[in-house]
């Protein structure tokens, strides 16, 4: 998977805007189309002080990067006054959020391979290079209409500083401005004890979950959104894992839902993980005893009753949308502030990342 098409930036007044295809915390974004060229791409428009910073943010990353795993920019357009317009390349097949509601709401654990597979080889390429995503979930994962999976939206992204690419570390990173999606942020994250490449790891996993049922991590167990972010800082659980999974599968969310983010595997170890790579787990036959090649080889520590529930099915309950601007500064610190909106609709679910507003 991964395409290579060359993509030029249009010329100032040689493009047209089309139709609304997104919007988010941010601006919006419209099919656009070359006036000179016929090509199609997409625009992300911001006006506020808050949104061209973060479009500004994602065009310099996404300029500095070049992968058929990540989406590409064909350049930034300034406006008069805040306006702000960045070029990118269009995925026609949009967003694996809305992919899967199409197909059914969820993914089938074969397709969610395939999947995990190309967003860890995006991931690999982002580490080495230094940055983390901070805000993986399905809805910013695009694909195009031959199958290729790219990361997409790197308005929350950061470069961390002094990285050691050779063994995918880097500086842990403290900034008053890290941001994301509440229910795919790392403990750690939420409690503000800094950033590094583990976080997107997790976030991987809650992406994955969020592939397998359809829903949000954690959107079957807790339905409200401070207690859901408390839970996920505070406690010592992991979300939910689908009851469907094989044993690999299982396995492999272990590997990215660790709470320890020092325990957490890389993405270049899940590469070789057989859930993604293919190559069939080593599991010992009834009475036999050996010695496992490798972590992967203990797969009894994931049976149904030591595994925090993780084989109940998902439900989804009513929960209210909350907006804050940083409010993580410690695990349980009562004086965070949360304002909570309630939906206009009758009743309000965990249902779709839509329910969350990315923390900028």
């Amino acid at each position: 998977m991964g395409g290579n098409d060359e993509c030029t930036s249009p010329l100032p007044g040689a493009w047209m805007k089309g139709k609304l295809v997104g919007s988010g915390s941010f601006g919006s974004v419209h099919l656009a189309m070359s006036k000179s060229t016929g090509g199609l791409f997409v625009v992300k428009s911001a006006q506020s002080r808050d949104g061209v910073q973060a479009l500004e943010n994602e065009a310099k990353i996404l300029e500095s990067l070049n992968s058929p795993y990540v989406v590409r920019c064909m350049g930034i357009e300034n406006g008069r006054g805040k306006l702000c317009n960045v070029f990118m390349e269009y995925m026609a097949g949009g967003s694996l959020s809305d992919v899967a509601q199409i197909f059914g709401g969820a993914f089938d654990e074969e397709v969610i391979r395939l999947y995990s597979r190309e967003i860890l080889h995006g991931l690999k390429y982002l580490h080495e290079n230094g940055i983390v995503h901070c805000d993986l979930k399905c809805k910013n994962v695009l694909l195009s209409s031959s199958g290729n999976v790219k990361l997409a939206d790197f308005g929350c992204a950061k470069r961390l500083q002094d990285s050691n690419t050779t063994n995918g570390g880097g500086s842990i990173l403290s900034l008053p401005s890290i941001g994301g999606t509440p229910l795919w942020m790392a403990p750690e994250v939420l409690k503000n004890e800094g950033l590094d490449f583990a976080c997107d790891i997790w976030s991987l996993g809650c992406t994955i979950i969020e592939m397998a049922t359809g829903r949000p991590p954690w959107g079957s167990e807790i339905s409200n959104p401070l207690a859901a972010v408390l839970k996920i800082a505070c406690s010592n659980e992991r979300p939910q894992f689908p009851r469907q999974f094989s044993g690999e599968g299982l396995d492999f969310l272990a590997r990215c839902l660790e709470r320890d983010p020092k325990r957490r595997w890389s993405a270049e170890q899940l590469l070789n993980h057989p859930f993604v790579s293919g190559n069939p787990m080593r599991v010992a036959r009834k009475g036999e005893t050996c010695s496992p090649a490798s972590t992967l080889d203990d797969i009894n520590m994931y049976d149904k009753d030591s595994h925090c529930s993780s084989y109940r099915g998902m439900e989804s309950h009513d929960g209210d949308e909350f907006t804050t601007r940083n409010p993580f500064s410690r695990c349980c610190d009562e004086r965070n502030r949360f304002t909570l909106r309630q939906q206009t609709t009758e009743s309000s679910h965990f249902e779709s990342s839509e329910n969350w507003i990315t923390v900028r």
